[in-house]
């Protein structure tokens, strides 16, 4: 079980959010969070009584603002906005998504800048510690004014209805899990509902947890493009310091030094050292550190943004320290939604590559010797042949899931909210391009593994040849053909489980 996680005293960091959303580590308020929130709950309360209509505690919400709301009607606005705004459709989402994301709004709660009840507060930190996981379904929100209805199915748990999903993952309605976790349902007060629901905290969830994601793979796909550069009798010299020095680009250089050390002493590189017939490289394999170094600087880019937000109080309106309750527009999502979509767009490359340098060593044309898809007996046997055409597949999805979602918007609310960023969008399609990544590198370090076999007595360096062995203890070596599915979903397991990383690193130190 990982640490617990503090609330209020520091910003969020990405690791936070995964350790709460994928370990269970539990969450605390802090003294600190604990008086702004009830600091600002007394301005709530003030203006609640002063007969001033109040956006967000006097009135109604959207184009309905206008209307003012009477005090005895205030309980069942905020409880209607709950239950009208959960109004998703379809499959659930992931129970990680979902702990991010209620993650992320206890945080703003906890900046004193929302207004509600540290008794509500409370309540929520008590249900993402109980393990109660409301069932959010997968469609309903445009990105702006929050994700309004994926926060409302999980504000619905908190008053005691909708479904939910227990520790032990039974489904459940709501009101009985709480009932057996021993927690009370919240009658919501003014402005509480609409703190609850108002911000970009799923896309913002599924964007940290895509980046601890990517930040490992794109360390893989180093792996397996060093395992590829020896599988094709390529040359290491282009990853050379002075090279990568003349286009100083971070990421390029972090690379290309992960690629020269994986390489480092490789009997195989040596064996061909003197070829003069072989002038260069193919792209996917000499340009392997540009591709992936860019990969590294957008994923640093996304990081940034992503710390802002983690740092940032998003709710409207908004209580100020001086007591005013303002509104703004800091819940539209357009920060998070374009660097989901950048990060679409460079997983799908990633993969790309990846997948030509797997074509390469399939072809006899071009892999330098190899036997054609790496058969046993090419002809009899099909060897890695629709290992590839899986691969390609996989890769093809990915570009589709490159189009940008934060480019669409279709107005909503009687043209209230008339521009959408549609950064929910972008985060789902996000999560299925990192999932086709992490297959697509499992087929190359697969493929990569059986050649390096077929290069035999000539053996690989220190690092790739650890990962080779890595794979060949959960996987046969080369032979006539087997059923393939299980192999490469074995591949996909040491990957995602970080053990092709382990293996690298336990033979090299630590790869950047």
């Amino acid at each position: 079980m990982s640490l617990p996680v503090v609330l209020g005293d520091a910003p969020l960091r990405v690791e936070d959010v995964v350790a709460v959303a994928r370990s269970g580590a539990e969450v605390r308020i802090s003294q600190e969070a604990s008086v702004a929130i009830e600091t600002a709950r007394a301005h709530v309360e003030r203006l609640a009584g002063s007969g001033t209509p109040v956006y967000g505690i006097s009135t109604g919400f959207g184009s309905l603002a206008t209307r003012y709301i009477e005090p005895e009607k205030r309980h069942r606005l905020q409880r209607s906005l709950v239950r009208s705004h959960a109004a998703g459709s379809g499959p659930e989402v992931e129970a990680e998504v979902v702990r991010a994301l209620m993650t992320l709004r206890l945080a703003t709660l906890c900046t004193g800048r929302t207004g509600v009840r540290l008794s509500t507060a409370r309540a929520y930190a008590a249900l993402l510690n109980a393990g109660v996981t409301p069932c959010v379904p997968e469609f309903g929100s445009l990105g702006c004014s929050g994700d309004l209805a994926p926060l409302a199915h999980c504000a619905l748990a908190l008053i005691g209805e909708g479904d939910v999903r227990t520790a032990d993952g039974v489904r459940r309605p709501a009101a009985e899990a709480l009932t057996a976790a021993g927690l009370i349902p919240v009658e919501l007060e003014e402005k509480e509902g609409l703190a609850l629901i108002n911000g970009t905290d799923g896309m913002l969830g599924m964007l940290a947890l895509a980046i601890w994601d990517l930040r490992a793979l794109v360390q893989v796909a180093d792996v397996g493009a060093a395992m590829s550069v020896e599988a094709l009798l390529g040359t290491d010299r282009v990853f050379a310091a002075e090279l990568q020095a003349l286009r100083p680009h971070p990421g390029q250089a972090a690379s290309a030094r992960n690629m020269a050390r994986l390489l480092a002493g490789s009997p195989i590189v040596a064996s061909h050292v003197d070829d003069d017939l072989r002038v260069q490289d193919a792209y996917s394999l000499r340009c392997a550190p540009q591709v992936a170094g860019a990969v590294r600087d957008t994923l640093d880019h996304a990081a940034a943004v992503a710390a802002r937000e983690l740092a940032s109080a998003i709710d409207n309106p908004a209580v100020l320290a001086d007591g005013r309750v303002e509104s703004n527009g800091n819940f539209h999502g357009a920060p998070v939604a374009y660097v989901l979509d950048f990060l679409a767009i460079v997983a799908a490359d990633l993969g790309s590559i990846s997948e030509r340098r797997t074509d390469r060593m399939l072809d006899p044309a071009r892999s330098h010797g190899l036997p054609a898809f790496l058969a046993h007996d090419p002809g009899v046997d099909s060897g890695h042949m629709i290992a590839q055409y899986t691969q390609a597949g996989i890769v093809s999805e990915m570009k589709r899931l490159a189009a940008p979602a934060s480019v669409d918007s279709i107005p909503s609310s009687a043209m209230q909210e008339d521009h959408v960023s549609m950064g929910w969008s972008g985060a789902r399609k996000l999560r299925r391009s990192v999932d086709g990544l992490a297959r697509v590198l499992a087929i190359e370090l697969l493929t990569a593994a059986r050649a390096l076999d077929l290069r035999a007595p000539l053996q690989p360096a220190a690092g790739t040849g650890a990962v080779r062995d890595l794979i060949r203890s959960h996987v046969p070596g080369p032979g006539p053909d087997r059923y393939l599915a299980p192999d490469i979903e074995e591949a996909h397991r040491l990957v995602v489980s970080g053990d092709i990383l382990a293996a690298a690193t336990g033979a090299i130190g630590g790869l950047e």
